[in-house]
Protein backbone atom coordinates (compact mmCIF):
# COMPACT_ATOMS: atom_id res chain seq x y z
CA UNK A 1 0.00 0.00 0.00
CA UNK A 2 2.71 2.51 0.79
CA UNK A 3 4.54 1.82 -2.44
CA UNK A 4 1.17 2.25 -4.12
CA UNK A 5 0.50 5.64 -2.36
CA UNK A 6 4.21 7.08 -3.53
CA UNK A 7 4.00 6.46 -6.75
CA UNK A 8 0.02 7.90 -6.55
CA UNK A 9 1.47 10.89 -5.07
CA UNK A 10 4.87 11.05 -7.45
CA UNK A 11 2.50 10.94 -10.42
CA UNK A 12 0.44 13.36 -9.25
CA UNK A 13 3.04 15.50 -8.40
CA UNK A 14 4.96 15.32 -11.80
CA UNK A 15 1.47 16.24 -13.20
CA UNK A 16 1.89 19.40 -11.49
CA UNK A 17 4.80 20.42 -13.57
CA UNK A 18 2.73 20.46 -16.90
CA UNK A 19 0.33 22.99 -16.72
CA UNK A 20 3.45 25.48 -16.20
CA UNK A 21 5.32 24.55 -19.38
CA UNK A 22 4.99 27.63 -20.77
CA UNK A 23 7.30 29.27 -17.83
CA UNK A 24 10.08 27.22 -19.07
CA UNK A 25 10.65 30.51 -20.96
CA UNK A 26 11.42 32.57 -18.57
CA UNK A 27 14.65 34.04 -18.01
CA UNK A 28 15.17 33.77 -13.98
CA UNK A 29 15.38 29.74 -13.32
CA UNK A 30 14.89 30.89 -9.52
CA UNK A 31 11.39 31.93 -10.01
CA UNK A 32 10.25 29.01 -12.14
CA UNK A 33 11.80 26.26 -9.47
CA UNK A 34 10.17 28.50 -6.92
CA UNK A 35 6.68 28.40 -8.15
CA UNK A 36 7.19 24.87 -9.81
CA UNK A 37 8.09 23.44 -5.98
CA UNK A 38 5.01 26.05 -4.36
CA UNK A 39 2.37 23.96 -7.07
CA UNK A 40 4.23 20.68 -6.36
CA UNK A 41 4.10 21.10 -2.12
CA UNK A 42 0.14 22.33 -2.86
CA UNK A 43 -0.62 19.96 -5.15
CA UNK A 44 1.20 17.14 -2.80
CA UNK A 45 -0.67 18.07 0.36
CA UNK A 46 -4.22 18.85 -1.50
CA UNK A 47 -3.86 15.03 -2.81
CA UNK A 48 -2.65 13.12 0.33
CA UNK A 49 -5.93 14.97 1.70
CA UNK A 50 -8.21 13.13 -0.81
CA UNK A 51 -6.12 10.10 0.36
CA UNK A 52 -6.66 10.45 4.02
CA UNK A 53 -10.36 10.88 3.29
CA UNK A 54 -10.60 7.80 0.94
CA UNK A 55 -8.66 5.72 4.06
CA UNK A 56 -10.96 6.49 6.32
CA UNK A 57 -13.97 6.62 4.08
CA UNK A 58 -12.91 2.68 3.44
CA UNK A 59 -11.90 1.98 7.35
CA UNK A 60 -15.78 3.41 8.20
CA UNK A 61 -17.00 0.75 5.61
CA UNK A 62 -15.27 -1.83 6.53
CA UNK A 63 -16.51 -0.93 10.33
CA UNK A 64 -20.35 -0.01 9.20
CA UNK A 65 -20.34 -4.37 7.23
CA UNK A 66 -19.12 -6.41 10.20
CA UNK A 67 -21.55 -4.50 12.57
CA UNK A 68 -23.96 -5.34 9.59
CA UNK A 69 -22.72 -9.23 9.81
CA UNK A 70 -22.56 -9.42 13.61
CA UNK A 71 -26.53 -8.14 13.63
CA UNK A 72 -27.19 -10.57 11.43
CA UNK A 73 -26.07 -13.79 13.25
CA UNK A 74 -27.71 -12.03 16.48
CA UNK A 75 -31.09 -11.75 14.53
CA UNK A 76 -30.58 -15.78 13.14
CA UNK A 77 -29.63 -16.96 16.39
CA UNK A 78 -30.94 -17.67 19.63
CA UNK A 79 -29.62 -15.18 22.83
CA UNK A 80 -26.11 -15.75 23.97
CA UNK A 81 -25.01 -18.29 21.26
CA UNK A 82 -21.65 -18.73 20.77
CA UNK A 83 -21.67 -17.97 17.42
CA UNK A 84 -23.41 -14.21 18.10
CA UNK A 85 -20.42 -14.10 20.41
CA UNK A 86 -17.54 -14.94 17.85
CA UNK A 87 -19.45 -12.53 15.18
CA UNK A 88 -19.13 -9.65 17.71
CA UNK A 89 -15.70 -10.32 18.85
CA UNK A 90 -15.39 -10.72 15.15
CA UNK A 91 -16.54 -7.48 14.39
CA UNK A 92 -14.79 -5.82 17.03
CA UNK A 93 -11.45 -7.36 15.91
CA UNK A 94 -12.65 -5.97 12.40
CA UNK A 95 -13.31 -2.56 13.90
CA UNK A 96 -9.66 -2.76 15.58
CA UNK A 97 -8.08 -3.73 12.79
CA UNK A 98 -9.25 -1.31 10.23
CA UNK A 99 -8.60 2.00 13.01
CA UNK A 100 -4.98 0.22 13.00
CA UNK A 101 -4.58 -0.08 9.30
CA UNK A 102 -6.29 3.19 8.69
CA UNK A 103 -3.59 5.01 11.34
CA UNK A 104 -0.47 3.02 9.74
CA UNK A 105 -1.94 3.74 5.98
CA UNK A 106 -2.39 7.90 6.85
CA UNK A 107 1.10 7.86 8.48
CA UNK A 108 2.57 6.50 5.22
CA UNK A 109 0.59 9.29 3.32
CA UNK A 110 1.56 11.84 5.92
CA UNK A 111 5.58 10.59 5.43
CA UNK A 112 5.30 10.43 1.56
CA UNK A 113 3.92 13.88 1.81
CA UNK A 114 7.19 14.81 3.85
CA UNK A 115 9.46 13.29 1.76
CA UNK A 116 7.88 14.92 -1.68
CA UNK A 117 8.19 18.29 0.58
CA UNK A 118 11.15 18.01 1.41
CA UNK A 119 12.80 17.43 -1.93
CA UNK A 120 11.10 20.30 -3.18
CA UNK A 121 12.93 22.46 -0.82
CA UNK A 122 16.01 20.81 -1.19
CA UNK A 123 15.42 21.75 -5.37
CA UNK A 124 14.64 25.42 -4.63
CA UNK A 125 17.31 25.33 -1.98
CA UNK A 126 19.59 24.33 -5.24
CA UNK A 127 18.47 27.05 -7.78
CA UNK A 128 18.22 30.10 -4.87
CA UNK A 129 21.92 29.72 -4.51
Amino acid sequence: MKRWIAAMLLCLSAIAFFPTYSAMAAPNATLIAADLGDQIQEKTSEDAGRAKNFIRDTADSVKETANKNAKRVDQATDDGSFVEGKAKRDADRIEKRAEEDTARTQKAVDNTKNVIERTVDSIKDVFSN
